[in-house]
C-alpha cells in the first residue's frame, strides 16, 4: 500500500526493542564486556595447526632412515632393508689389457658426477695398480692407513681384498688372474654398498656373478 505524505515512513531498523538514550547524553558506543575472551592464549599441543592433522598418536620428528648415509665403517646399526639390499651392478666391456684403463676412466666419471674420492675403492684381479705399488714402497702401515683415512680413492690388489673395507662404490678391473677373478668380484659385490662397476669381459663377469647384468 503506498504511503501518503502525511504518514511517517518507518524503517525496519526502527522496529523491535531499542535502547533509548538518556536525555541530554549521547548513547555510549557499545564496548566488549570485560571477562574471558574467546581467543585462546598460547597454542596448546592438542590444538592442530592449519594444514596439519588433529590430535592423534605422536609422530616422530623425522621418519626412520631407510638407508645409511654415513661413510661405511662408522659404527652405526644399519636399517633392515640395508642388510638385504644389493648394490647396483654396471659392467663396462673391456679386454684384459684395457680393463685397468677402463676402471680409471670410470673413477674419473664418478668423481666428475660428484662422488667423493673417499667413497671409491678400486680392486684389480691381475697386475696391481701403479698407485698401490708406489704407496706400498713406503711400507704397508702407511699404505693401509690411507684406507682408514678415507680421504682419497683407494687401490688394492685382489690378493689383499680381505683387508679392503666397504665403500659406497667399488670398481673392479678384471685385468688378468684366472684364479682370482671370481673371489675378487664376489668380494667386491659384498663391499659395495651402493654401486659395483666391473670392467672386463662381460661373459666372464656374468658367469661369476651368476646372472646377466
Amino acid at each position: 500500500m503506498p504511503l501518503t505524505p502525511e504518514e511517517p515512513q518507518i524503517h525496519e531498523r526502527a522496529q523491535g526493542p531499542r535502547a533509548t538514550p538518556t536525555a541530554g547524553r549521547a548513547a555510549p558506543t557499545p564496548r566488549p564486556v570485560p571477562g574471558p575472551r574467546p581467543v585462546p592464549g598460547p597454542r596448546s599441543a592438542a590444538t592442530p595447526r592449519p594444514g596439519r592433522p588433529g590430535p592423534g598418536p605422536a609422530r616422530p620428528a623425522a621418519p626412520p632412515a631407510q638407508r645409511s648415509h654415513a661413510s661405511p665403517g662408522q659404527p652405526q646399526a644399519p636399517a633392515r632393508e640395508d642388510v638385504a639390499a644389493k648394490p647396483q651392478i654396471q659392467v663396462i666391456p673391456a679386454p684384459a689389457d684395457g680393463a685397468l684403463a677402463a676402471a680409471e676412466e670410470a673413477v674419473d666419471l664418478l668423481l666428475d658426477s660428484g662422488r667423493a674420492p673417499g667413497d671409491v675403492l678400486v680392486l684389480t684381479t691381475g697386475e696391481q695398480h701403479p698407485w698401490a705399488t708406489h704407496e706400498l714402497s713406503f711400507g704397508e702401515a702407511s699404505y693401509w692407513a690411507q684406507q682408514d683415512a678415507r680421504e682419497d680413492v683407494f687401490f688394492a690388489d685382489g690378493s689383499a681384498v680381505a683387508r679392503a673395507q666397504a665403500r659406497p662404490v667399488v670398481v673392479v678391473a678384471v685385468n688378468g688372474g684366472e684364479d682370482t677373478t671370481a673371489p675378487v668380484v664376489r668380494s667386491a659385490r659384498e663391499r659395495a654398498t651402493a654401486l659395483l662397476v666391473v670392467c672386463g669381459d662381460p661373459e666372464r663377469i656374468n658367469s661369476v656373478l651368476g646372472a646377466s647384468v
